[in-house]
């Protein structure tokens, strides 16, 4: 029981550490007092969905395309519902807000292609997939770590969090989602939920072929995530965001159903994919006035938290991660 809340635990905290933390764009980026405050808000926010998906995948054998939908669901509820940065031209002041909606703008919907790709997948894969998929990579990933009282707990927060999050957005800023907005973006994070609970639970038989040992599977998904994040903002760039996220899913998928596929490769995988988002820090410029020692200090920190968990994770190398585990209701 120790061991499950422990696991719990840390994908509480590394949702959030993930999602906002690792790339230093915030005011916060430096301060550690602020980062740690700043948690109370964060761990129910992203920690508590990733829970929740990951618990809810481990009960009705929802495998991995499965949880990446789930996990995009809960992003378009994130940026299209609750915090609407989806849907709006003006987010917090941002100065580089508009350069970045601009170029793809689609006046119908009132949003923009690049944000639209970008805060789906980044909360899909960076904010829930990976930070999933590396406390897993650490002990009991085929099974549910928290009973009902845990997960109605985990939906309580979750729930006081987006609300506190909503009425902040509705009483600062003047770009508000339409109802058409909201109604659609809610469609859409219920459609992936269906996918989710029907195909994302059938299983793939694993072949016997070839893989890349861990750290060159790693390297790979460095070098798509990072081709991914510095897409231009543009239509062309947009195009290319789909066609290397269409690209990983294939290579992964081809990849997973293999026996020889361990879990220090998924833990490899994950890590290659959240330190693009850490040592894009490097090149980030944060919100607000941020002293360029702490940026970098941060920055610094946050790389290696990212390679000592894939280290930690790596060391699970004969464990096989099924494609689709048995349902285990509980």
């Amino acid at each position: 029981m120790r061991a499950r809340w422990g696991l719990a635990a840390m994908l509480l905290v590394l949702a959030p550490v993930c999602a906002e933390y690792l790339s230093g764009y915030d005011d916060s980026t430096g301060s550690p007092a602020t980062l740690l405050g700043n948690l109370v808000i964060f761990v129910p926010l992203y920690g508590a969905p990733a829970l929740l998906i990951r618990e809810l995948a481990r009960r009705y054998g929802v495998g991995w395309p499965g949880i990446i939908a789930l996990a995009a669901a809960a992003g378009v509820v994130q940026a299209g519902v609750i915090d609407q940065s989806m849907f709006s031209q003006s987010y917090r002041g941002i100065d580089y807000w508009t350069a970045l909606t601009e170029g793809t703008f689609i006046a119908p919907l009132g949003l923009s292609a690049t944000t639209a790709i970008a805060f789906t997948t980044g909360h899909a894969l960076w904010s829930f997939g990976a930070p999933i998929a590396l406390t897993e990579a650490a002990g009991r990933s085929r099974e549910p770590w928290l009973k009902l009282p845990g997960l109605l707990l985990a939906a309580v927060l979750y729930l006081g969090a987006a609300f506190v999050v909503l009425r902040f957005h509705l009483e600062t800023e003047t770009d508000h989602a339409t109802p058409a907005q909201i109604t659609g973006a809610a469609a859409v994070a219920l459609a992936l939920v269906v996918f989710a609970f029907t195909r994302g639970t059938r299983r793939a038989p694993a072949r016997e072929r070839r893989v890349p040992a861990p750290v060159p599977a790693g390297l790979i998904a460095f070098v798509l995530a990072g081709a991914f994040q510095f897409m231009p903002e543009t239509w062309l760039g947009a195009t290319g965001a789909v066609l290397l996220l269409a690209l990983a899913a294939v290579l992964i998928s081809w990849m997973a159903r293999s026996s020889r596929w361990t879990m220090a490769h998924q833990a490899a995988m994950a890590a290659g994919g959240l330190a693009t988002s850490a040592a894009a820090g490097f090149f980030s410029d944060p919100i607000g006035d941020v002293d360029p020692v702490a940026r970098y200090i941060h920055n610094t920190a946050a790389v290696l938290l990212v390679l000592a968990l894939g280290a930690v994770g790596m060391r699970r190398r004969a464990e096989r991660t099924p494609a689709s585990p048995a349902p285990a209701h509980r």
